[in-house]
């Protein structure tokens, strides 16, 4: 019997409650996280354990490790593991949350915005350079800077993505209906341009360009779908 096992993540910036909701059901059945994996975790096969899940953002500096992990242990919550700065913590029912509060809320959520804006700007700024190179330059230089633009695309908008969500997440708690829907908007925005751009627009960079906007907005969003009809099923059987 395989005593390891590979499930997917929602990605914690879009669905952060859903994916702790499902480990605690998996530590229910004797399966417990072990590791951050690629899209996902490993778990672990043992006993049957009520466990309850939590994640932080927090980019540790030399030094803060030993005092970090011990303010959380303290309040009854033990560290499982860390990937960058997001470090996947687990306690009992009952125990004291680890942000019980707005402001702690809403600092752990800027956390991760700062992390996310840090990437988000510089690759961003490369990306769009390397697009307008690729535009206005022709010949081998183009095809070069073609392939170079698609690469950073395929970084960039996922990144992109992933900061507008974790602004949401950040001012969701300071309950700022109006930015949370604004910024929502932001993809299915982009999403028609490029559907637009895409039909009306001939120049090939600009349609790869349009055609990678899509993909990446349309992909993780089925993907999202279909990971919230499983976390419903696994509930309905639970």
């Amino acid at each position: 019997m395989r005593q390891t096992k590979y499930i997917t993540s929602g990605g914690l910036a879009f669905s952060e409650d859903k994916d702790m909701e499902k480990l605690h059901r998996f530590s229910l059945k004797g399966w417990h996280v072990s590791d951050f994996k690629f899209m996902g975790y490993t778990l672990e096969k043992g006993e049957s354990s009520d466990y309850i899940y939590s994640v932080d953002y927090h980019l540790l500096k030399e030094g803060e490790e030993e005092e970090y992990f011990y303010f959380f242990s303290s309040s009854g919550w033990s560290h499982i593991a860390s990937k960058g700065g997001i470090h996947l913590f687990r306690a009992h029912p009952g125990t004291k949350p680890i942000y019980s509060d707005r402001d702690t809320s809403v600092e752990k959520y800027e956390s991760l915005y700062s992390f996310m804006k840090s990437l988000a700007i510089p690759i961003g700024l490369i990306t769009v350079l390397t697009w307008i190179g690729a535009v206005i330059s022709s010949g081998t230089l183009q095809s070069f800077l073609h392939v170079i633009a698609v690469i950073f695309s395929i970084i960039a908008v996922p990144t992109a993505w992933t900061t507008i969500a974790a602004s949401s997440n950040k001012w969701k708690e300071k309950e700022k209906k109006g930015v949370v829907n604004l910024l929502k908007t932001i993809p299915f925005l982009l999403f028609s341009i490029a559907v637009i751009t895409l039909l009306f627009v001939h120049d090939s960079p600009i349609r790869l360009l349009a055609s990678m906007v899509i993909g990446a907005i349309a992909l993780p969003t089925a993907i999202w779908i279909i990971l919230s009809l499983y976390h419903k099923m696994g509930r309905q059987k639970a």
